[in-house]
């Protein structure tokens, strides 16, 4: 039992150009402390400038670089078999004129995309109904309705995004962060299986 190691690999994990991966940087393990701090310091691969800004480390690959470090360690592995290796490189400044740009491209869209949309129900037609049944008199352009309307509806979608700038209203995560993580998920389960497929390629081929 002495010997036992557990492992779990992480699922995702951000590396710069040129860094040297460690066991400890893409998976944990528990076991004897001193046989742990050894494996942890085993170097796994380097990334270098040719390398794609995916890496995936497999469990095998994992095990086999353990092993050669000693082989009379007893491996038990726990949680998913391959880490996925972000390689991220120095970003760019932003550009002011092109960022200003891009908001105003988005900000017209969605207003023009929300006008649509209240053409296509009717809303201002609602919006006279309402106000003839709460006042009793006709108008073309019912302001008391509509001004508390759009101001209602800018705080409306406030609080289903849980964001006002970088300010949280809670630790709720938000529907569009909510549909970021699936996506991500979809994502590093294609890169794996892609990964898996070219593998399996690469062996038919020798």
């Amino acid at each position: 039992m002495d010997n036992l190691v557990y492992v779990r690999m992480r699922h995702r994990v951000q590396v710069r150009s040129n860094q040297i991966v460690k066991i400890k940087d893409i998976a944990k393990l528990l076991g004897q402390p001193v046989l742990v701090k050894e494996l942890e310091e085993t170097v796994l691969l380097k990334v270098t400038n040719e390398d794609n800004n995916i890496i995936i480390v497999d469990l095998v690959q994992l095990v086999k670089e353990i092993l050669d470090q000693n082989a009379d360690i007893e491996i038990q592995a726990i949680g998913p078999s391959q880490t996925i290796i972000e390689v991220v490189y120095e970003k760019k400044k932003v550009s002011w004129p092109l960022f200003i740009a891009v908001w105003i491209l988005l900000f017209v869209g969605a207003a023009i995309t929300i006008m649509n949309f209240h053409v296509d129900v009717s809303m201002q037609t609602v919006h006279q109904k309402l106000f003839k049944i709460i006042t009793g008199k006709e108008d073309s352009k019912p302001l008391l309705i509509q001004i508390p309307y759009s101001f209602g509806l800018g705080l409306g979608m406030i609080l289903f995004f849980n964001h006002f700038f970088r300010k949280r209203f809670n630790e709720e995560p938000s529907p569009l962060e909510v549909e970021m993580f699936n996506y991500q998920q979809d994502l590093d389960q294609y890169v794996i299986m892609n990964e898996n497929k070219e593998s399996i390629k690469k062996i038919d081929d020798n």
